[in-house]
């Protein structure tokens, strides 16, 4: 099927998806993206977002924490962590949101005068903060 491109998505723990897509739309570190058949090959890393794939069946959603995606003939995303959009409550958002300020602050005692890396951690805690308010979750915004 020539409207249709093989797509992957795995993190450590699982592959999460294996199907035929029509387009996904890519969280990209450098903005959104949307990805369909005949896309030009690109890497991107992935922030803190909302992976959305359309298949013929219908659409599916995820939240990945990060990671990155290839697209080429087909797509494959390797996330640090995706869970289905679904699986996302209260608790497990504040976990991962819990998680991303540790990172921040950890960032933030190793490089002391180092602006760059503890802009980045905060950017990045800033988007797992964004995720919640998206899908409709308590945005609990730790202080920086």
């Amino acid at each position: 099927m020539a409207d249709t491109m093989k797509f992957d998505l795995v993190s450590p723990e699982r592959k999460l998806l294996s199907t035929e897509v029509t387009s996904v739309q890519i969280p990209g570190a450098d903005g959104d993206m949307t990805a369909m058949p005949n896309h030009a090959p690109t890497i991107t890393t992935l922030r803190p977002g909302i992976l959305t794939v359309e298949t013929t069946k219908g659409t599916e959603q995820f939240v990945v924490t990060g990671g990155f995606a290839e697209i080429g003939e087909s797509i494959s995303v390797l996330a640090e962590k995706a869970l289905p959009k679904a699986d996302v409550d209260q608790k497990t958002y504040e976990a991962l949101v819990a998680e991303a300020h540790e990172a921040y602050k950890q960032t933030k005692e190793t490089y002391v005068n180092e602006p760059g890396p503890v802009d980045e951690a905060a950017k990045l805690l800033q988007d797992m903060v964004a995720v919640g308010t998206h899908i409709g979750l308590d945005p609990m915004q730790p202080s920086l």
